[in-house]
């Protein structure tokens, strides 16, 4: 069954730090909401002006990786519930209907499934749940690199009652026989255990455009056309990232070939082969999102 395209957001801590909002290492654009949340809210209304369905909240960063233990201990909580507040507040500022995602990031490093310690990142994903509850439509699990943090956050968001979409990051350098993630996991396992965890919704995310593709067609397979849950992409706009790569280390080079017309072309193929929600990941900004909506308009 064909469904309504939904167009997500694109990268915010770029975003921030082009707006000359306090960025830096380690903290990363969870400085924004430290010392600078005007800056946040800007964000998120450029890009429910630009055609947005869905703004993200700004706790991708809110975790002891990035703000520190101590910090995130005394003041985590408090954080990661502005960074809502301030979501909420912009989507209910529009005119027309707008939903907030509670992003849920990889706590234990981006891009590193070696690094998860599940002992460890279960009270941190409990806490930011139990902040961002109030305000949130639905939770966004993303960059996720391995199955394991999906069934984390599947069962620390379950007693919310709030739909749960999974986003995975892929491997980028054709490592896999097959679509996979950056565990090697395929994406066919991806996609049973989003019907199998009660998803939503299947995204992949932070990863080339070029590998996009075949993810959603894999996705599509294993869930069949009928099947209710979403498909998603919301790629970055990075050259390949090596397997040992810290996201978020420092801002990487964008593609000069992924100018908003360039990457509307990928978009329509990922949303033929099957994908209903699109959106942008890192280096993706605002420009982006408005030539999708032109594009969903005009298709």
């Amino acid at each position: 069954m064909e469904k309504a395209l939904l167009i997500l957001d694109g990268g915010t801590g770029r975003e921030l730090a082009r707006l000359g909002a306090p960025f830096r290492q380690p903290e990363w654009s969870a400085l924004a909401l430290i010392e600078g949340p005007d800056f946040v809210s800007q964000v998120h209304r450029a890009y429910a002006a630009a055609g947005a369905d869905v703004i993200t909240t700004n706790s991708y960063a809110v975790v002891p990786f990035h703000i520190g233990e101590d910090r995130f201990a005394a003041e985590g909580a408090a954080l990661a519930a502005l960074a809502g507040r301030l979501a909420r507040a912009e989507a209910d500022s529009t005119s027309r209907p707008v939903l907030v995602a509670g992003s849920l990031p990889p706590v234990c490093g981006s891009y590193r499934p070696d690094l998860v310690d599940l002992d460890r990142a279960r009270p941190i994903v409990a806490a930011l749940v139990a902040a961002l509850a109030p305000n949130v439509d639905h939770w966004l699990a993303e960059t996720l690199s391995s199955l394991v943090e999906a069934e984390l956050a599947a069962a620390e968001t379950r007693a919310t009652g709030k739909p749960l979409w999974l986003s995975f990051t892929l491997q980028d350098e054709g490592l896999c026989d097959e679509p996979c993630l950056r565990s090697g996991e395929s994406v066919t396992l991806a996609a049973q255990a989003a019907r199998d965890l009660g998803a939503a919704a299947l995204l992949f995310n932070c990863s080339q455009p070029e590998v996009m593709l075949g993810a959603v067609e894999a996705a599509r397979a294993e869930l069949g056309y009928d099947s209710p849950i979403r498909i998603g992409v919301y790629a970055n706009a990075f050259p390949p990232m090596a397997a040992d790569a810290e996201a978020n280390s420092a801002l990487c080079p964008i593609r000069e070939d992924l100018t908003p017309a360039g990457y509307g072309r990928f978009a329509a193929a990922w949303q033929a082969a099957g994908a209903s929600i699109i959106g942008g990941c890192c280096g993706i900004g605002p420009e982006h999102i408005a030539q999708l909506r032109a594009d969903a308009v005009h298709g």
